[in-house]
C-alpha cells in the first residue's frame, strides 16, 4: 500500500477502518492449500463427503483424472456436451418420475442417484437401474460423464427436454440459484429469468457430441 493510500486509510473512522479489514478477510481462498484465488477458479470434488472444494489451479492439476488414481478428491473437468443427434423424449423424461422441470444425474460408485433443486436445497433418490439402462442404450451421452464429477443435466421446456453433459460444479450452481430466489409457488418470474441466464451460458459452451 502506497503511502499515500496508507495515510488516507489511517484517517478513516475505526468502524470503517474494521469493515474494509472485514472485507480484505473474505478473499475466496483455495480450500485445500489456503491460496488465494480469483472469482473465476476450478473446483475439487471431496468423493468421500460429496463435499465441493474451491481450488487454486496448482491444487486443480494434482488432482485431475490422469493424476487422482485413487485419491478421495477428483478436479472437476470444464466440459460442456449435447447430443443434437438424440433427442430425449418427453415418454424418457415422464419414465424419471419427477414432479419438476430439471433434474441431473451423477454416476457415483456403481449407482446413479437422480437429483432436482428445490427451495429447500437438492432433493435426491437412487435412479431404477432399468430406466438407466434404456436411457444409456438411447442415449451415449450419459456414459460418457466422467464418475463423481459430470453430470447429466435435464430441462423439460415447451420445445421438448434438453439434455447436456455439464461439471458437477454447474448443478451447484442450479441449486443454489432455485434456494435463494425461489419465491410464491412455482418459484416467482426473478427465478426463471436467472434459470434461463444459465440454460443459455450452458447451450453456449456446449458442444456436439
Amino acid at each position: 500500500m502506497s503511502p499515500h493510500r496508507l495515510r488516507r486509510y489511517a484517517g478513516t473512522p475505526r468502524y470503517l477502518r474494521e469493515q474494509r479489514a472485514a472485507r480484505m478477510e473474505q478473499v475466496e481462498r483455495c480450500e485445500m492449500c489456503g491460496t488465494p484465488v480469483a472469482a473465476r477458479h476450478g473446483h475439487v470434488v471431496d468423493v468421500q463427503r460429496r463435499a465441493l472444494m474451491c481450488s487454486c489451479r496448482a491444487c486443480f492439476l494434482l488432482f485431475t483424472r490422469h493424476r487422482a488414481h485413487r485419491s478421495r478428491y477428483r478436479a472437476v473437468p470444464d466440459r460442456y456436451l449435447w447430443d443434437p443427434e438424440r433427442p430425449v423424449s418427453a415418454a424418457e423424461w415422464d419414465a424419471l418420475g419427477l414432479p419438476v422441470d430439471a433434474a441431473f444425474l451423477l454416476r457415483s460408485g456403481t449407482g446413479i442417484t437422480v437429483f432436482h433443486p428445490s427451495p429447500a436445497g437438492a432433493t435426491e433418490r437412487p435412479l431404477d437401474g432399468d430406466v438407466w439402462n434404456g436411457l444409456a442404450a438411447e442415449h451415449p451421452l450419459l456414459t460418457v460423464a466422467e464418475r463423481d464429477v459430470e453430470a447429466i443435466l435435464f430441462r423439460r421446456t415447451g420445445n421438448g427436454v434438453d439434455c447436456f453433459l455439464v461439471p458437477i460444479d454447474v448443478c451447484y450452481r442450479l441449486v443454489g440459484t432455485v434456494r435463494l430466489h425461489w419465491t410464491g409457488v412455482d418459484g416467482g418470474s426473478h427465478l426463471h429469468e436467472h434459470i434461463d441466464e444459465l440454460f443459455a451460458e450452458i447451450t453456449d459452451k456446449a458442444l456436439a457430441l
